[in-house]
């Protein structure tokens, strides 16, 4: 192996301070094991990746052998992403969690009285204005010239001239 041993020493202190740190019951402590676990992991993968060597690039005239292995980096770069997604969701429920603690018993239920009477008082304004429309168009109605029958009788002329048109004339 040829990893010193410094990073082994580092990565086990690592493991074992974000284990310990996790098993807390602070979301935030759980948060910052999980941060010191996935950079433990991250010098583990190197570790593992033996020793350094030319870069992943096979050109004329290079052995194969002396070729760093490109896969460990691959692994370090997806632990790194993994790592950054769960560590925005874990920031997603720990202020979710703190929201709901800040507003307590009655959690995220708006219970505002004085909207609740503003929004009747206006749904019975509405509904009083709409009658007195309807009340104003009726008297208009009832107070034209017109009748029912006038206007079923126009109604008819209008139809039978229509058709009369559409129908090209006299035959």
């Amino acid at each position: 192996m040829t990893g010193s041993l410094t990073l082994v020493g580092l990565m086990a202190v690592l493991f074992g301070a974000g284990i310990s740190i996790m098993l807390e019951r602070s979301l935030t402590r759980v948060l910052i094991g999980f941060l010191l676990v996935g950079n433990s992991v991250n010098i583990l993968i190197y570790l593992m990746s033996g020793s350094p060597g030319l870069a992943p690039i096979l050109n004329e005239g290079v052995d194969a052998a002396e070729i760093s292995d490109p896969l460990p980096q691959a692994f370090i770069l997806t632990a790194i992403v993994i790592n950054l997604g769960i560590t925005a969701f874990m920031l997603a429920l720990i202020y979710r969690s703190w929201w709901l603690a800040q507003l307590g018993v009655k959690g995220d239920e708006v219970d505002d009285v004085t909207d609740d009477i503003e929004d009747a008082e206006e749904a019975a304004d509405l509904i009083r204005s709409s009658a007195a429309d309807d009340a104003a168009i009726q008297e208009i109605i009832d107070a034209s010239d017109e009748g029912p029958e006038d206007l079923d009788e126009e109604l008819e002329l209008e139809a039978a001239a229509r058709d009369h048109v559409e129908g090209g004339g006299d035959r």
